[in-house]
């Protein structure tokens, strides 16, 4: 039967805004069999926060180091771009399959070839060979693109009572495990003397979190019985585009800080432990933006004008980074971590509020993450290939500045109280 989604926008749970559910392509389903001790309850809700820790440090640890690499590899300014990019194409390419791996084998299953896969891939990195390199980087960036999709729909499904508790240490979590690898991979590799030990050290995290669990992909049930069903137009749809656009954008500074503000920070002088420490500190920041923003954004008669600053702070200290003088470092890492951290949560809010239901919400999503994410991925490709072609990072701010009004269009359009237009069918 065919059924027209409404065009006003509607009010929604606060739980359901940063929700999204990983098997999206199905209708709502029973819960599992619930976890009945509270024993077991928290070991399973510790040990979904502890994978996502887990889903960051690929991407902060390599640019912690990203000199050492590029010279201990040999790799060409182009080669260290591509590098840096590849985990972030991979999070717009495999994002999409993880529904559909989910229905076939179980999300905690898949969730733990998640893990083991991810250890390989950040286990390869550390090898020294530059090909092998390469693909663990994919390996890992696969595992991370299908663990991003998963996790947020586990924690809907197996903590309704506690939905917004632990999606706000879900998230705290994502950010804190790139504020790790920002902060401890220089030391590790100072004390080691090996660039290869940094960057493969990460596997270890990966490793202990899969034997952790393992034991409790056995007892849940992860069998249900769905109806199938479909959204049509949505690809059609011009504020699922705006949706998607900012999400791109915004993610795309997200990515420039991840892989190239340490870069940035020593070719303008400072040591790299200093600088793995303010990308650190500039991470941290977006943890308590994270937590604090969504509140705000649902509580606004449209988000357009939080898009706005929002976009401002997170692109300006950028350009600080850039010009300023060295003792701003700090005070533009605060900064811009208010702002990345609001943009963030606020581009998952919106996919909610943009959708007069969960169904459409989770193909919105699949949409916005696989779409934003192939388009985030330009952002650090460009910077390393502007730096290549000028010997600096300076030409980089015009590129800072089109994402910004990018992302500030996108913003002003996506922001608007209304509906995607679509139609779902059920079979």
């Amino acid at each position: 039967m065919t059924q027209p989604s409404s065009s006003p926008a509607a009010s929604l749970d606060a739980s359901e805004i940063t929700l999204i559910d990983a098997q999206a392509d199905d209708a709502p389903a029973p819960l599992v069999t619930p976890v009945r001790s509270t024993a077991a309850r928290f070991l399973l809700g510790l040990s979904l926060v502890l994978i996502a820790a887990n889903l960051r440090p690929v991407f902060s640890s390599l640019s912690s180091i990203l000199p050492e690499v590029v010279e201990g590899a040999g790799l060409s300014t182009t080669s260290a771009s591509v590098l840096t990019t590849l985990p972030v194409v991979c999070l717009g390419l495999f994002a999409p399959m993880a529904p559909r791996l989910a229905q076939r084998f179980g999300a905690e299953r898949v969730l733990l070839a998640v893990l083991l896969f991810l250890a390989v891939g950040t286990g390869l990195r550390g090898t020294g060979y530059t090909p092998i390199l390469f693909f663990g980087t994919v390996l890992a960036g696969a595992a991370i693109a299908t663990g991003n999709v998963l996790l947020p729909g586990l924690v809907k499904r197996d903590f309704p009572d506690r939905a917004a508790m632990m999606t706000g240490l879900y998230t705290m979590a994502l950010c804190a495990g790139a504020s790790a690898a920002a902060g401890i991979t220089v030391p590790v590799e100072h004390a080691w003397g090996s660039w290869q030990i940094a960057l493969a050290i990460w596997a270890l995290p990966a490793l202990l979190v899969a034997c952790l669990w393992a034991p409790q992909t056995v007892r849940l049930n992860a069998a249900h019985s769905h109806k199938k069903h479909c959204v049509e137009g949505l690809w059609r749809d011009p504020l699922a585009w705006q949706v998607t656009v900012f999400m791109g954008l915004q993610s795309a500074f997200a990515y420039i800080v991840f892989g190239w503000l340490s870069p940035i920070l020593r070719e303008r002088g400072l040591d790299a432990a200093t600088a793995g420490l303010v990308v650190s500190t500039d991470v941290m920041v977006q943890v308590a933006a994270c937590l604090v923003i969504p509140s705000i954004a649902i509580r606004c008669r449209d988000q357009r004008a939080i898009n706005t600053v929002l976009i401002s702070c997170a692109m300006l200290p950028l350009l600080g980074f850039i010009f300023a003088p060295l003792w701003m470092v700090w005070i533009l890492a605060v900064v811009q971590g208010i702002g990345q951290g609001g943009l963030i949560a606020v581009a998952m809010t919106m996919i909610m509020l943009r959708s007069p239901d969960a169904r459409v919400a989770s193909y919105l999503s699949g949409m916005a993450q696989g779409g934003g994410y192939v388009i985030a991925s330009l952002g650090p490709l460009l910077v390393g290939l502007i730096h290549s072609w000028t010997g600096s990072f300076v030409a980089c701010a015009w590129l800072i500045v089109l994402i910004g009004a990018g992302a500030i269009t996108a913003g002003l359009g996506a922001g608007r109280a209304r509906h995607v237009q679509v139609r779902q069918i059920e079979v």
